[in-house]
């Protein structure tokens, strides 16, 4: 049987995972999208990110779920301290010069309780260290890691988490899961180091960068791994549709969009296609005669093209005009909140028709869903 949220009126199936892509700054987009949906009363059993998303994650699944997101909070407020927050002038070109001169003071002098600027710089510090590959220094985001998330319940709680990093030498991506691996902040870290500004993490020997770097989305690992009916909130920060940029400002911002939301949309429509492919094997096997049902080759094929209900809510970070490039390293106070209130009213505006959304599930169909601008409907060819 379904079990009912606590406020929200949809049925959930047994698996509810949250997906958290990276973009730095942009990740209060991503807290305002998880306050929204436990304000919902929606209970999740899996968070996966990668990066900024990876952070996000850690807090959620080392904090009981009513405390997580004044954690949160504290840590947004935190990284958004050294910023002042500017006025809220109806001016998109004032609004974009504060956020240049946000971002340009961030790029000078870091970010308060996550990274800070190497002295000496990398050009003087011993070859082959994490000093010498890297302009800022990590350290702060141990002790604020440290801070607000519990690794015992991480690894010993109720909601699974999973982040993804790649291998330096070999390229190979990984994701630790506390499903298999004990995880504590360096995999957090490494989950976030994105080069050449944030330094490789070692774990077991190895080294490792930002995961963003193969792919900017777990969606698939989670996919992959899932046994049961699932249904994915989906938090990207990159929108894959925009306008022809204008200068060289908005081509840059444009390319980063393109970049980051490319990988996203593959995964997506390489899911979309295998389902609808195993659905075909799978119609075409109930076509066999009695016979051939106990021969392993078909049982084995069975076993593959298994696929339980899979509904993906995609919430998709929407810029403002004034947001330019460099919004995922502005750390500013007032985009801080700006991005939050952004993702809560996400969240607000897919539930507006979270009728069609409950309906797929109770019904147990293989849909997926997406939702960008308020707008939930299926996903062309779905």
């Amino acid at each position: 049987m379904p079990r009912r949220a606590a406020r929200a009126a949809l049925p959930l199936p047994d698996l509810v995972v949250l997906v958290l892509q990276g973009g730095g700054a942009l990740g209060a987009f991503q807290a305002g999208v998880y306050e929204a949906l436990i304000d919902l009363g929606i209970e999740l059993d899996w968070v996966a990110g990668i990066s900024i998303g990876a952070v996000n994650a850690a807090i959620i699944a080392g904090n009981e779920r009513d405390q997580a997101v004044g954690k949160m909070r504290e840590f947004w407020e935190g990284v958004s301290s050294a910023l002042p927050e500017l006025p809220a002038v109806d001016n998109d070109l004032f609004r974009e010069w504060t956020h240049w001169a946000a971002a340009g003071q961030v790029a000078a002098f870091g970010v308060p309780g996550f990274f800070t600027p190497r002295w000496p710089p990398p050009a003087f510090a011993e070859r082959q260290t994490p000093a010498a590959v890297s302009f800022y220094d990590t350290a702060p985001l141990i002790e604020t890691l440290g801070r607000l998330v519990d690794w015992d319940r991480v690894n010993h709680g109720k909601v699974r988490l999973s982040v993804g990093a790649v291998e330096v030498e070999t390229g190979n991506f990984r994701y630790f899961d506390t499903k298999s691996d004990t995880l504590d902040a360096r995999h957090i870290l490494a989950s976030g180091a994105l080069p050449p500004g944030l330094p490789p993490v070692e774990i077991d020997g190895k080294w490792y960068w930002d995961g963003g770097l193969v792919s900017n989305t777990p969606l698939e690992h989670v996919v992959e791994a899932a046994k049961d009916d699932m249904l994915v909130f989906q938090v990207d920060l990159f929108p894959a549709r925009g306008e022809r940029p204008h200068d060289m400002e908005e081509a840059w911002s444009r390319e980063k969009d393109i970049r980051f939301s490319s990988r996203t949309r593959r995964i997506s429509d390489g899911l979309v296609r295998r389902r609808k492919e195993h659905a075909l094997i799978d119609r075409m096997l109930d076509r066999l005669p009695p016979e051939f049902a106990d021969l392993a080759e078909v049982k084995a094929v069975r076993r593959i093209v298994d696929c339980k209900a899979l509904n993906v809510v995609q919430l998709i970070h929407q810029p403002p005009a004034w947001q330019t490039g460099a919004r995922d390293f502005e750390f500013s106070r007032t985009t801080m909140e700006v991005n939050w209130a952004l993702g809560r009213a996400a969240v607000e505006a897919a539930m507006k028709d979270g009728h069609l959304l409950a309906e797929s599930i109770a019904e147990g169909r293989s849909d997926s869903f997406a939702v960008q601008s308020g707008d939930l409907r299926p996903k062309a060819g779905s």
